[in-house]
């Protein structure tokens, strides 16, 4: 069976693109944080009792990785909020989070599939297409680009392990960066099954020289490159990988 090589809390995918913990990517010529698919105010977009947790959470976990690496931006990948029908209370929430960001660097937002044809101006402010950064196009990923190098979420990557759980995971070839969902909310799209060939060759014409990296609150993983992977899973199995079910998370329309 395939073992990643050892773990960290940080791990090179291209000359100065590292994954980092918790999902999030680090440009290190402009000192830039990247994460994706944030999709704050989930538990009130949805219509549940549950309580905004994750998105107190989830602007923790980038404020702590902004102070850890000295940051001067974040980019948030799109999907930055579920949807942009929500309480006032949870607008008013996500609003003082965004704050506390744009208190530590600058913040950039690229509007997502997620925000609807509002792009989320009344929650988010201004929203940008894409950016450039450190030679890489920066965009959410719903619509592939004309672009050299090209960072991506919208996918939410994972890696299967057993009795169905999985991991966030980067996949990256040195013409596309797809980086993990940030929410904990979603089960993501397996990198080993035929649905994430195809995702991923939409943007490139072979997933040949793709590598994976694993990455855990606590540390990343290496696991090499993404088609040794799919054969050491085969063997493991005797033959083809499970299909594993993606969850998929439902755009606003608004």
């Amino acid at each position: 069976m395939m073992h990643p090589q050892q773990a960290s809390t940080q791990s090179e995918l291209l000359p100065g693109v590292v994954a980092l913990t918790h999902g999030v990517l680090w440009l290190e010529r402009s000192r830039v944080l990247v994460a994706a698919d944030v999709h704050l105010a989930y538990e009130d977009v949805i219509g549940g009792a549950l309580p905004l947790w994750s998105t107190h959470e989830s602007t923790q976990t980038l404020l702590l990785l902004a102070r850890r690496m000295d940051a001067r931006e974040i980019v948030l990948l799109g999907d930055v909020i579920h949807g942009s029908r929500m309480s006032e209370g949870a607008a008013r929430l996500v609003g003082e989070a965004l704050a506390l960001l744009r208190e530590q660097c600058t913040l950039t937002i690229i509007a997502g599939n997620h925000e609807g044809r509002s792009r989320g101006v009344a929650i988010l402010g201004e929203t940008e297409d894409g950016v450039e950064r450190d030679g890489w196009i920066l965009v959410h990923g719903d619509v592939p680009v004309p672009a050299p190098r090209t960072i991506v979420g919208h996918l939410h990557p994972t890696l299967p392990l057993a009795a169905g759980n999985s991991v966030a995971a980067f996949v990256a070839s040195p013409r596309l960066v797809v980086v993990p969902a940030l929410t904990p909310y979603s089960g993501g799209l397996n990198i080993l099954s035929s649905d994430c060939t195809r995702a991923l060759k939409a943007w490139i014409p072979s997933t040949s020289e793709c590598i994976v990296v694993a990455s855990t609150p606590e540390r990343v993983f290496p696991f090499g490159s993404l088609g040794g992977l799919r054969d050491a899973m085969r063997m493991d199995r005797g033959g083809s990988p499970p299909r594993f079910r993606r969850y998929r998370l439902r755009a606003d329309r608004d």
